[in-house]
């Protein structure tokens, strides 16, 4: 379970407490066990992957070098286009796109599809066992600009940014693993901004409710790939 910015992660170890916590070249990471609707326990690496596409994209590997994962899942937040989806929806991400690349010297359109991933999803079978928006997401080390949302709607048809999930959705890809990304939506943005921007705090409470529940959601998803 990859978990990238620093309050998904504080979130999730308010969950976890008692559990003993290692480090790693990009955070802490913990193994614990999480009970199956069938009343089988199996382990879970939570693993801190660290915020930007950069981190993510390494620690992705990491993790997939070091554990050899059957499944690798994205737990975390991003912010929503105002007017295309509601704050607290859960993003199952189907497309995520590197949007932030600037190409001057070659074919523009050919870089972005570079690293664009449409992540393979048909072992869920077309079930989902919680309610989810099925939706592209863009990813950028930057937050959203107003500016450019209209530009991402209409070049991208995505809902939603954040800055991990398309190196990690890369990664997985290229090393041929199953991976999910759920993403909640924490603030929504729109022509003036967003609360977020203006107020840490605003982020840290409102990723500490949506990392609850994603991670409460979690016996559900793996039961699927199982």
């Amino acid at each position: 379970m990859l978990v990238s910015a620093d309050a998904e992660w504080r979130a999730v170890r308010r969950m976890y407490p008692d559990v003993l916590g290692q480090d790693s070249p990009f955070g802490e990471w913990f193994l614990t066990w999480i009970d199956l609707a069938n009343e089988t326990q199996i382990p879970v690496v939570f693993f801190q992957g660290g915020w930007g596409k950069i981190s993510a994209a390494a620690s992705a590997q990491y993790v997939i070098d070091f554990w050899e994962p059957y499944l690798i899942v994205n737990l975390g937040t991003c912010g929503g286009f105002a007017g295309e989806i509601a704050q607290g929806k859960i993003i199952l991400v189907e497309k995520a796109i590197v949007y932030d690349i600037l190409e001057q010297m070659g074919d523009p359109a050919a870089h972005l599809e570079t690293y664009t991933t449409r992540i393979d999803l048909s072992w869920l079978g077309g079930a989902t066992p919680h309610p989810v928006v099925r939706a592209t997401v863009v990813s950028g080390d930057r937050d959203l600009v107003p500016a450019e949302i209209p530009h991402l709607k209409s070049r991208f048809a995505a809902r939603a940014g954040d800055w991990e999930s398309a190196s990690i959705a890369w990664v997985a890809q290229q090393n041929k693993r199953r991976c999910l990304i759920l993403r909640g939506v924490s603030d929504l943005v729109d022509e003036s901004g967003s609360p977020a921007y203006r107020d840490e705090d605003y982020f840290e409470q409102s990723a500490g409710i949506l990392m609850q529940r994603l991670v409460s959601m979690l016996p559900d998803w793996i039961s699927l790939a199982m």
